[in-house]
């Protein structure tokens, strides 16, 4: 496992996506059946290592995450020719679907009036999370060389992400690898200027203190923001004053996919905004939330024939 995480894992993925196969290695794999040999190791132990955290009340997507760290080391032991076959090739528990929890358009546009009295001064972000559908990575990591302001609404880049790892914050490339053009609609254009101003008007306050990142949502004092801070001290009260449900800010994306593909928008079209890899994330993320998507098959095959 050491060997497959140095020379197989590290700097092969994203900082965050290695952290979490070596956290897993090292919490669950290691201590359960690292003293066995390699060649000893049978389906058999896989199994009851599944079983086993299943039964100690580790959630089933946790031990999903065990399966796959320990298919895939073992899948490079089998293309290093160290084992004929790989001993995780049993069928790995199955996990629930997060369950996600879109605010309505009506919700959206209390959240939005709450942050706007209050003088929220993240507001542009969830305007930005609502009509965009940026991750939190994505806005955190967003630059103001990445907006373009000279058509009649704003064009972003997105170019980066800002991860939270062990060492601090890190800049990386988006969770697919590649970054995507978003075209604005007018009121995230007017939240983006709106918000430029009032950065500015931050600048001459804080002075000499303040570092000149480029950011367009950084901290007070320029420095990059996390995202744990974003919601304890901002988002999760902005909801309570606006007397919404407890939500997650990444609900704010699902709210956007849900509002636009319930107005008859073209899946593709909402896979592109989101930078979703395929299609079939889409699909299979939103299809329930949906009215009548499986309706009117039969009316149509009737008219047809």
């Amino acid at each position: 496992m050491d060997r497959w995480l140095a020379d197989s894992v590290r700097d092969t993925v994203r900082q965050r996506t290695y952290e979490r196969y070596e956290s897993i290695a090292r919490v669950h794999i290691k201590p359960a059946i690292g003293r066995l040999k390699l060649k000893a190791l049978t389906p058999a132990h896989a199994r009851a290592l599944y079983r086993q955290k299943l039964d100690s009340g580790l959630a089933p997507r946790t031990v999903n995450y065990i399966h796959v760290t320990l298919h895939k080391a073992l899948s490079q032991a089998v293309s290093d020719g160290l084992v004929p076959r790989n001993a995780a090739s049993v069928k790995a528990p199955r996990p629930k679907k997060p369950e996600i929890k879109p605010l309505s358009p009506e919700q959206a546009r209390k959240l939005i009036e709450a942050a706007g009295e209050s003088g929220d001064r993240f507001e542009a972000l969830y305007v930005l999370a609502l009509h965009c559908g940026l991750r939190e990575g994505e806005l955190l990591g967003l630059r103001w060389d990445d907006v373009d302001f000279s058509g009649a609404t704003a064009t972003l880049q997105v170019r980066r992400t800002l991860s939270e790892t062990r060492t601090g914050h890190k800049f990386e490339k988006p969770k697919n690898g590649k970054g995507r053009s978003v075209k604005c609609s007018q009121k995230a254009t007017e939240a983006l200027r709106s918000h430029r101003v009032r950065q500015n008007e931050e600048r001459l306050k804080v002075g000499s203190l303040r570092q000149d990142s480029g950011l367009v949502f950084p901290t007070t004092t320029g420095t990059t923001m996390s995202c744990t801070n974003l919601l304890g001290r901002h988002f999760k009260p902005l909801l309570e004053r606006a007397g919404l449900p407890t939500i997650r800010l990444h609900d704010l994306r699902h709210t956007c996919a849900t509002i636009l593909l319930m107005a008859g928008k073209h899946p593709k079209y909402v896979q592109e905004l989101l930078g979703h890899a395929s299609i079939s994330i889409t699909l299979d993320t939103y299809s329930h939330v949906i009215e009548g998507m499986d309706g009117g098959l039969a009316d149509a095959m009737d008219n047809a024939l």
